[in-house]
């Protein structure tokens, strides 16, 4: 049976208020997304001791410069207190700044905040011989306003849900030390006036106190919760977009990111294709075991892929063994043609090292990488469907370029290109003191014969 519209309006109505107050966290966080948040953490844990000693040193200043007031004891708790607040800064800074502190260190901080701070206010009506309700008027009180935003920095809203808690049962013990400690007269009083001008003790204000820190503790609690949901979201973007761009290269990653819609998107422009592959692996890999054949491949792709892309290349795609690139497509040149034979020329270089090296590529035999070079003008867009898409080109210099790379293994060449690309290339600035070998021949899937030039025999 279909649910009923007014249940389903009701669950709606449910999740967006859930949502907005108690924002979700999203399950459980992959090990390197909590990796990056409590490197956040940690980062806010050490400036928000940076900020704490700056207040404390600020607050010393302002002591020590400010004139005494008349009427008072010498007994003042003040210097103490600045004393062991900046000692226990200085050891939170340098234990921040060493290694992670444990949930039990931040609250045990907290503690040792709100625990002074009430001693400090406390002690107000020793310093100037007054009833312990003269303390309750210090102007000192907004205080707790400050340590309770300072942990703000954390974004974490477990601490800051701690130092309110902690504030309120600070408050309310001074309360109840007025109360239970006054027996001389009665502390409590119903007059505003009396309030102001005495030592009386006026219900109504300090229950706007408490009351002022709970709603000050809450929307920082709210604004904390949603930005912690927010900066997890954000890492776990910055990871998929790290991810990404492992899929992709990092200008077609980049533009993914940024694109609003990648439906059915397309660009014409002038660009080279380049087509790369490893003759023969299918028999040569049949011998190996599987991880080994892995273990090629990787080698080989680590190899060929940082001098396509030192050249300007742009990977559209690892096939197998083969490696497909374009230069221009993604990022315009004009020296697309030239980017990729001087691309060619240095794979070739880096390919008749390997049967001298060290590294797994030795296996393979000599000259056993062909590459082939086509320009012209190709469509650089999306295709796939809802669910799948893929960022490639479409035309015939990627047709062509695929075509010759075959061709290679029947002519026994290394790379090929049209002549009409080599040429395209030497208008671009490509020099080759080398004499190119040409020869027209017909190519497999294409209409009529093409010119083309042997970059490498």
């Amino acid at each position: 049976m279909p649910e009923d519209t007014g249940d389903l309006s009701r669950r709606r109505w449910h999740r967006v208020w859930r949502n907005a107050l108690w924002p979700s966290e999203q399950g459980a966080l992959p090990a390197t997304v909590a990796a990056r948040i409590r490197e956040r953490d940690r980062s806010s844990e050490l400036m928000m001791r940076l900020v704490q000693l700056c207040i404390v040193v600020a607050f010393a200043v302002l002591y020590l410069l400010s004139p005494r007031t008349d009427g008072g004891t010498e007994f003042s708790l003040v210097p103490a207190v600045l004393a062991i607040y900046f000692i226990l800064t200085l050891i939170g800074l340098l234990w921040s700044a060493k290694s992670e502190i444990p949930d039990w260190g931040a609250y045990l901080s907290v503690g040792f905040d709100i625990a002074l701070l009430v001693v400090l206010i406390w002690s107000f009506h020793i310093q100037y011989g007054q009833p312990p309700s003269f303390y309750l008027k210090a102007p000192t009180f907004l205080y707790f306003f400050i340590f309770i935003s300072l942990r703000a920095l954390r974004f974490n809203p477990k601490f800051l849900i701690a130092s309110g808690l902690a504030s309120i049962v600070g408050w309310l013990a001074l309360v109840l030390y007025v109360v239970l400690g006054e027996t001389s007269q009665s502390v409590v009083t119903r007059s505003y006036v009396d309030y102001l001008t005495g030592n009386a003790l006026l219900v109504g204000a300090e229950v706007d106190k408490l009351l002022s820190v709970t709603i000050v503790a809450g929307i920082l609690y709210v604004v904390l919760h949603r930005s912690r949901s927010l900066l997890i979201e954000a890492v776990r973007e910055q990871r998929a977009a790290s991810n990404l761009s492992r899929f992709f290269d990092k200008e077609i990653a980049a533009r993914i990111r940024l694109a609003d819609d990648l439906s059915e998107q397309g660009v014409r422009c002038q660009a080279a294709v380049l087509f790369v592959d490893i003759r023969g692996f299918t028999s040569f890999s049949a011998a190996l075991e599987p991880n080994e054949v892995i273990r090629v491949l990787a080698e080989y792709q680590r190899r060929i892929a940082p001098i396509i892309r030192a050249h300007g290349g742009i990977i559209d795609k690892f096939i197998g063994d083969g490696i497909m690139a374009t230069f221009g497509a993604v990022d315009r040149s004009h020296t697309y043609a030239a980017n990729a034979l001087r691309a060619v020329d240095a794979i070739v270089a880096e390919v008749d090292r390997w049967p001298g090296g060290t590294s797994s590529l030795r296996s393979l035999p000599d000259r056993s990488v062909g590459a082939a070079v086509a320009a012209g003008t190709i469509v650089v867009g999306t295709i796939g469907d809802a669910d799948r898409l893929e960022f490639t080109v479409i035309g015939s210099a990627v047709n062509l370029a695929a075509k010759l790379e075959a061709l290679n293994k029947r002519i026994g060449s290394r790379a090929l290109s049209p002549l009409e690309t080599y040429r395209t290339a030497v208008e671009q600035g490509y020099a080759d003191e080398r004499r190119i070998a040409q020869f027209c021949s017909r190519v497999d899937g294409v209409e009529g014969d093409i010119q083309l030039a042997v970059l490498h025999p």
